[in-house]
């Protein structure tokens, strides 16, 4: 279900994607010296009749074909550390506090902001020499990627927790890291007018490497158990480090040391500034606007699991079903938006993706209800694709073309952190309450959500009307 990404776009999707969903917004190098770290905003949402045609373009153009590779490489992890592994704890009859907290471990893709400007003025050491400064970075943290997961194939949750934490958090550093290198050989790669189908073939990728960890990984530990499922995945990285050796090397030289002025001061204060007295409210609803998704992500996998489902059944229905049922719901926000307006959907958006929380209350008290579960992951994926849609259109709408990456990727961050920071303890509202209270509960986050947007749209309709009656 919706939980914890890059881009996260607005493919916020069941089985804690929104983790990988803010995953998939917490990447891309900053430009013009001004902000040495963005988060990146595909221009475009990959639909999926277009799948086929981006892969025989990719075929054709081999920057593209990297591309796709690459961004399966980047897709891989986020679940392997977040929803994959909280199922696997949860059958290890690991408590559902302790799951919680362990979804810190992916906390590292909201701070890579902190370490980006380190890798674009570094070298990595041994490796820069032959591949260059970009590519050894990828590498590098590609087998750190590996080498994490390998780790965690064998970790032994049912004795103790300490092997997997320290896996899963190097884990999470390494993939954090390859996804700023990723994104600055992206932006190295091809000029302006070729990102918006750099950004679709790369999400095209980082889906299909959210599918293999997702559905791919449940599938094989039904099959052959957790450690066989693990080590698969390890394998599985071998896509993205043969797409950086392949790559050509593309190392554009540091320009001067962005400073915490320029970087964030001018860009905070620009916002504020632009938004006057009505800032507090619109960052307000920023911050609590995903937050029911970030509290009860972690919780979804476990709830299945104590349901009695199976992980073929998890697999099928929440993994790969409601993979395409949150895509659908992404762009039934976006064509409202157009038709509606932007706040009359991300209102109805809020309310809909808290609201849809009812429906896993509901299946909490009916095991092993296979029709129940794909009605919940039904409701809750499409709720969620048509709120993150909606959420994205709006924070782009709050920037300035002249600091559009540095405020995106604040705003980004204050939507993405609040909810990490609560949903690491979303396992101790569970044991106090019991799944079907917390996911009630979780719910009613809607409430202010709601009068929060019609509080913004009113102040939003004032501040536009005002030049007009004026003059």
């Amino acid at each position: 279900m919706g939980a914890a990404g890059h881009r996260a776009a607005p493919w916020l999707w069941s089985g804690s994607t929104t983790a990988a969903t803010s995953a998939l917004h917490e990447n891309a190098p900053g430009k013009n010296g001004a902000a040495c770290y963005r988060e990146s905003r595909p221009s475009r949402i990959v639909r999926p009749m277009k799948s086929l045609r981006l892969l025989r373009q990719s075929a054709a153009d081999p920057r593209l074909a990297l591309m796709l590779g690459l961004g399966y490489s980047s897709g891989l992890p986020i679940l392997l550390i977040f929803s994959t592994q909280s199922a696997w704890l949860r059958e290890a009859k690991v408590s559902v506090v302790e799951i919680g907290l362990m979804s810190y471990c992916a906390l590292a893709y909201s701070f890579k902001f902190l370490w980006a400007p380190l890798i674009d003025r570094f070298d990595a050491p041994g490796l820069a020499r032959w591949l260059g400064r970009r590519r050894a970075w990828m590498l590098l943290s590609q087998l750190g990627v590996a080498a994490g997961l390998i780790g965690l194939a064998f970790a032994k949750p049912a004795e103790g927790l300490a092997w997997s934490i320290g896996f899963a958090a190097l884990t999470a550093f390494a993939a954090a890291t390859q996804d700023v290198t990723i994104d600055g050989w992206r932006i190295d790669a091809a000029p302006p007018e070729r990102q918006g189908m750099m950004t679709a073939v790369y999400s095209l990728g980082y889906r299909l490497g959210m599918i293999c960890a997702g559905a791919g990984a449940f599938y094989l530990a039904d099959y052959g158990g957790w450690r066989l499922a693990y080590l698969a995945m390890s394998g599985l990285t071998l896509v993205g480090m043969i797409a950086c050796l392949l790559s050509p090397r593309l190392d554009r030289v540091a320009g001067p040391a962005p400073n915490f002025q320029t970087s964030f001061v001018e860009p905070l204060a620009d916002l504020v500034r632009r938004h006057s007295t009505a800032i507090a409210p619109i960052l307000l609803l920023v911050a609590l606007y995903r937050l029911p998704d970030f509290v009860s992500g972690v919780m979804a996998n476990p709830l299945y699991i104590d349901l009695g489902f199976t992980k073929s059944d998890i697999a099928t229905v929440s993994k790969l079903y409601g993979v395409w049922i949150g895509i659908g719901g992404a762009f039934a926000g976006g064509w409202l938006s157009g038709r509606i307006g932007l706040m009359p959907t991300l209102l109805i958006g809020g309310v809909a993706a808290s609201a849809s929380h009812l429906s896993l209350s509901l299946l909490a008290g009916h095991p092993g209800r296979l029709d129940l579960l794909t009605l919940a992951v039904s409701v809750e994926s499409f709720a969620s694709g048509f709120a993150g849609a909606a959420l994205i259109a709006y924070m782009s709408s709050l920037v300035s073309p002249f600091y559009a990456a540095t405020q995106y990727a604040l705003l980004s961050s204050l939507y993405a952190l609040p909810g990490k920071f609560v949903g690491g303890l979303s396992g101790e509202m569970v044991k106090a309450m019991g799944y079907s209270r917390f996911f009630a509960t979780t719910a009613l986050i809607g409430v202010p959500v709601a009068l929060l947007c019609l509080v913004v749209w009113r102040q939003r309709a004032a501040r536009n009307f005002a030049p007009a009656s004026q003059s």
